[in-house]
């Protein structure tokens, strides 16, 4: 071979071993390069797997806390009026809003079927007036005839019985009158205390029948609103703290801001087995007219020897199968499970009966992912 060739052999060789060289080093680099990527992948995707959370602690409820409420206002007099007597609504004098005094009319029933009993009644009464009158006269003639042996005894003591039973007869009659007299008087539809006319059902012309059973809506409804009751069901946990003297305020949706005062009446001393609670009775003035029957009301007592409970916003709480539970922070930023009991639901917060303590830190708004042991990440400090 000669020199030229050798020198070319060499130079090729030179070149192959070059290329394979490069091709080694671009594949090795490839793998180094795949390689970092997928482990910073795998990296990025577990740490995205760890959800990132806020801590909040327990409150606790503390002596003297205020317990907030529903309740309802109602009248403290309140009188749905039906007709005591058939007829047809001739006039009514009051509409719904109107302010009533005891014994003012409200409407006045035309009762043509009572009037014709009552003419009857009358009739009947005057007939067995004069029976009684002529019985009496006949007894007393056979009375003073009896001494001259003109009549017998028997035939006295016949016009005596008649006489007596003329005299029941009359007096029956006299009751029957007085029985219809006294429902005509009941054909004036009349208020039963000083109040205001919260419904009216009657118009004129409309028949009413007696009693409530047969004619449906009162005709008239009338509310004592000058003081009125208020209702509220008191969880168990918090009934002994129901006493005399406690701090009482209702606030009510019409007047935001503002809040009327309450004073303990009484209470049920019964706790009601289907809502677990005792039911109390306040009263509230409502002389100045701004409160009205029906009303929803807040109600804020303060009760000042109450147990002290940790309180959580409800948002904090993770309902299961197992039951509630919350999501507390343990070592190494890891989620432990606390199943915890309730003491009350005050809506946007409960008080915890048992399964916590102050010192732990708790998930709020917890992912409903969340296990026990699942790691976590901190948003912030616990407040």
């Amino acid at each position: 071979m000669s020199p030229e060739n050798e020198v070319l052999l060499r130079k090729l060789k030179r070149a192959g071993l070059i290329a394979v060289g490069l091709l080694a080093a671009i594949l090795v680099i490839g793998g180094v390069t795949r390689y970092v990527q997928a482990s910073n992948l795998q990296s990025w995707t577990a740490a995205s797997d760890i959800p990132t959370v806020a801590l909040i602690a327990p409150t606790a409820s503390g002596n003297g806390q205020a317990l907030t409420l529903p309740g309802t206002l109602e009248a403290y007099y309140d009188a749905k009026i039906y007709s005591r007597v058939p007829g047809y609504v001739k006039s009514w004098q009051y509409d719904i809003g109107a302010h009533v005094k005891k014994g003012d009319v409200l409407a006045v029933i035309d009762t043509p079927e009572l009037d014709q009993q009552i003419t009857q009644a009358r009739a009947d009464f005057s007939a067995a007036q004069s029976n009684e009158k002529i019985s009496a006269v006949t007894a007393d003639r056979w009375n003073s005839l009896l001494p001259l042996d003109a009549v017998s005894k028997q035939d006295a003591e016949e016009k005596d019985a008649d006489l007596a039973a003329k005299t029941g007869a009359a007096k029956s009659a006299q009751a029957r009158l007085d029985q219809l007299m006294a429902m005509k008087g009941f054909a004036n539809i009349a208020v039963p205390f000083d109040g205001v006319v919260t419904a009216r059902n009657a118009d004129i012309g409309a028949l009413v029948n007696a009693g409530p059973a047969s004619s449906g809506d009162p005709m008239f409804t009338v509310s004592d609103i000058h003081v009125l009751r208020l209702y509220v069901s008191v969880p168990q946990s918090y009934s002994s703290e129901i006493t005399p003297g406690i701090a009482v305020s209702l606030a009510v949706p019409e007047y935001p801001g503002r809040s009327f005062p309450a004073r303990l009446v009484s209470t049920s001393n019964a706790i009601s087995q289907q809502s677990g609670s005792l039911l109390v009775e306040f009263e509230a003035d409502n002389s100045a007219g701004l409160l009205k029957p029906g009303d929803y009301a807040e109600v804020k007592m303060t009760l000042p020897h109450a147990a002290t409970h940790l309180v959580l916003p409800a948002s904090a709480l993770m309902f299961r199968a197992v039951g509630l539970q919350v999501a507390t922070l343990g070592p190494n930023n890891r989620v432990v499970m606390k199943p915890i009991s309730i003491d009350t639901d005050m809506g946007t917060t409960v008080s915890v009966a048992s399964g916590l303590n102050a010192r732990d830190r708790v998930v709020n708004n917890p992912p409903d992912s969340l296990q026990n042991g699942d790691p976590v990440r901190v948003q912030g400090d616990a407040k």
